[in-house]
């Protein structure tokens, strides 16, 4: 049986003693995620996804910079 990723996070929350994310929180972590991973390599995925939480920075405010980012890599590629 496959574990679904709300089953996965909720358990690895509960062992590292902080609150899953609200569904909110999921939405821009993976769009964050997949920010990362199209603008670079894949492996900045799951980084930028660690950095943000070492950051202690609000997913919102992380996705916007990553927008930024990534939108000024693609308009200097131009």
């Amino acid at each position: 049986m496959t574990t679904s990723a709300r089953e996965w996070l909720a358990e690895l929350a509960s062992g590292l003693g902080t609150p899953a994310p609200n569904d909110d929180e999921l939405d821009e972590l993976l769009a964050l995620a997949g920010i990362a991973a199209h603008a670079s390599e894949r492996a900045a995925a799951p980084v930028s996804c660690w950095l943000v939480a070492r950051a202690g920075c609000p997913t919102s405010e992380a996705l916007a910079i990553a927008k930024r980012i990534a939108d000024s890599w693609s308009e200097d590629g131009e």
